[in-house]
């Protein structure tokens, strides 16, 4: 596997050679003091060029960096849609294990930079890039809730909680797994996020989908969130889906305390009951209808 050096002195060559681009810059990980450092972290670079056409879907510009072992280009797929704002980027994963995520921006954006706080100039060939502060993490640390924010996060998360009952209680695996996995764990990982926050003072980030969370809730409320992962057996998931109210309801009762809100009691305790009837009720009741 290439190392750092090798792979920043081959972006440095490439931006070097070809006039169009003015500057380059890291961001991400890499560049971020705070983030533990190991071989698989991607190369985030933006490259500012005096025009973006000639890099797009030239795949020239790819075989300088190496075997490929698979590309994406966000702006020529269709689903997801790219945001076209007039940007170009290669994604590439190489068979040695490293990946560069490689875009090319209009000389105009270099007015964004600074708005990144993970930013680490490369390359400024005119010197138009003002001194950056040194780069951190600044950025991306939690935001302290607002009130609505706080009761639309706990009203969504109880609302589609009796879903995944019902979806266990009809053998709809696929159904039930879904909202669990991906409704309701999206709300319980926001207020998770908050309640790191309150723990931590915002002054850490609790990193993409919620990945340094750990460090920051105490080691039952992680064991509890180890219990809210199921597999495919409807016993299990069913423990999943109290797991993850239970977890929800203290994760929400603290922030609540810590910023004076109003938690939903009555929303939990009557949607609670409600999926414990459901899943009591017989198997047979299903041929009632």
């Amino acid at each position: 596997m290439r190392t750092e050096a090798e792979i920043l002195g081959l972006i440095l060559e490439f931006a070097r050679n070809q006039d169009d681009i003015r500057a380059v810059v890291m961001n991400g990980s890499r560049v971020n003091p705070n983030a533990k450092k190991d071989p698989f972290q991607d190369y985030d670079i933006a490259c500012y060029v005096t025009d973006v056409a000639p890099f797009r879907g030239d795949l020239r510009t790819l075989h300088f960096f190496g075997e490929l072992m698979i590309l994406q280009t966000p702006e020529d797929m269709g689903d997801p849609e790219p945001n076209d704002d007039g940007s170009y980027a290669y994604l590439m994963q190489f068979m040695d294990g490293n990946r560069i995520d490689l875009s090319f921006h209009s000389l105009e954006c270099i007015s964004h930079i600074p708005q990144d706080s993970l930013s680490l100039v490369l390359l400024d060939k005119d010197k138009r890039i003002a001194p950056l502060p040194t780069p951190s993490d600044r950025s991306y640390l939690p935001v302290k809730p607002s009130a609505k924010a706080f009761a639309d996060c706990c009203n969504e998360f109880w609302w589609v909680t009796p879903y995944a009952a019902k979806g266990l209680w009809r053998d709809e695996l696929i159904y039930a797994h879904t909202v669990i996995d991906t409704l309701m764990r999206g709300e319980l990982i926001k207020m998770l996020t908050w309640y790191f926050g309150v723990q931590t003072g915002f002054q850490k980030p609790a990193g993409k989908f919620g990945k340094y969370l750990k460090a920051g809730l105490d080691n039952d409320l992680w064991q509890q969130l180890e219990r809210t992962y199921a597999d495919a057996n409807p016993e299990n998931t069913w423990q999943a889906l109290f797991a993850m109210g239970s977890l929800f309801r203290r994760a929400a009762q603290r922030v609540a305390e810590a910023f004076g809100f109003t938690y939903p009691e009555q929303d939990d305790e009557r949607v609670c009951a409600f999926i414990r009837r459901i899943r009591d009720l017989p198997p047979d009741a299903r041929t009632i209808y």
